[in-house]
Formats: C-alpha cells, sequence, structure tokens
C-alpha cells in the first residue's frame, strides 16, 4: 500500500475535538471528583469533632488544596488538546507550594528549636499520606474519563496533571478531618502526598490515555 493511501486511510473520518465538549466533561469531573472525595472522606475517617475551633488552620489548608486545583485544572483542561501546553499555566502551579514553603520557612525560623520537629511531624503524618491518595482515587479516575474526550499528545504529563487536581481533592477533603494544623507539617505533608499523586498519574496516564 502506498504510503499517500494509508494516510489518507488513518486520516479518514476524524471529528476535529470540540472545545465545547472538553469544557463541559472537565467541569462534570470536577464536580464528581469533589463529591467523591468529600463522600469518601465521610465514609472513611469523618470530619474532626474540633472544627469549629479551627477554622484558620482549616482556611489554610483549603486555600493551598484549592490554589493547586484550579492551577492545575487549568493546566490540565489545556493539555487535553494537541500540542496545547503553556509554560506559564505550569509556573503557575509551582505558586502554592512556593507560597506555602516560604511561609513554612517563617513559621520554623521563629519557632523554638526544640519544637520544629514537632511542628513538621505533627500527630499523624502517616495518616495524612495514606488518606490524601485515598481520597483522590475517585476524582483522578474521573479527571481520566474527562481527559479521553481530548486527544492530549504528552500522555505522562496529562497523567501528571490529573494526578495534581485530585491530589489536591483529597487534601481538600482530608483538611476536614486532619488534626494537625501547623503550617511546616501542611507544606511538608500535603505538599508530599499530592506530589505523590500527581508522580503515580503520570505512570497510569502514559496507558490510560492511550489513543
Amino acid at each position: 500500500m502506498k504510503t499517500d493511501r494509508l494516510i489518507e486511510i488513518l486520516g479518514a473520518n476524524i471529528e476535529p475535538i470540540s472545545p465545547r465538549r472538553l469544557r463541559v466533561a472537565v467541569v462534570l469531573a470536577l464536580v464528581a471528583g469533589v463529591t467523591g472525595a468529600l463522600c469518601l472522606m465521610l465514609a472513611t475517617v469523618g470530619p474532626r469533632t474540633d472544627i469549629g475551633a479551627h477554622l484558620p488552620s482549616l482556611a489554610i489548608k483549603l486555600g493551598f488544596a484549592l490554589a493547586v486545583a484550579g492551577a492545575g485544572s487549568a493546566f490540565l483542561a489545556r493539555s487535553m488538546r494537541p500540542g496545547q501546553h503553556s509554560r506559564r499555566l505550569l509556573a503557575l502551579m509551582w505558586l502554592p507550594f512556593i507560597a506555602l514553603g516560604a511561609a513554612a520557612v517563617a513559621a520554623l525560623t521563629t519557632a523554638e528549636p526544640a519544637s520544629r520537629g514537632a511542628l513538621v511531624l505533627g500527630t499523624a503524618w502517616w495518616s495524612c499520606l495514606i488518606c490524601i491518595p485515598l481520597f483522590a482515587a475517585i476524582p483522578f479516575a474521573a479527571l481520566i474519563g474527562a481527559a479521553r474526550n481530548g486527544a492530549p499528545t504528552s500522555l505522562a504529563r496529562t497523567g501528571a496533571a490529573a494526578g495534581l487536581v485530585a491530589g489536591a481533592f483529597g487534601a481538600a477533603a482530608y483538611a476536614l478531618h486532619g488534626p494537625d494544623d501547623f503550617v511546616p507539617f501542611i507544606a511538608v505533608w500535603y505538599s508530599a502526598a499530592i506530589g505523590l499523586c500527581a508522580l503515580v498519574g503520570a505512570l497510569l496516564g502514559r496507558r490510560l490515555l492511550q489513543w
């Protein structure tokens, strides 16, 4: 078979990707992801009983998680279309981590040396590393399903973005339960758990997003 004829056959009946269809798919996946993460948290560990007394720290946790989710969602939506990559959005995803990291360094600098270890380790760092990826499972599945409506060319990058957003939703859900409120703890363990989700997303994206 001639090369030109093969290209003609492969290119037949290919419909252009609808931006509106992708936007709807992403929005539905985000809603399903948030709902799924919250329901899974309520069905397993439940919210902390003294949450009303810790609203400032809860605001920090949720603000960080939602900032990561927002920047990651913008990058994910763009990466679902062929050749649509943005270094500006990629850099934007780092800003919440940098801001929280700077606040953590400031908190550790002003704290007593003997208490710095407790500020970082808290009382349940292991719970953070387990629960956030667990709560991220449903959002990740929903986001991968949405990404399959597009035609990403960098499967690992798109999978990592889906994992990042899913991890951020998992972190937001865990924030309602997590007993540790120190900024250094949030900066280290919430970031580590979200990063783990992004890494797993990159690995799985290569297989799940093939088209």
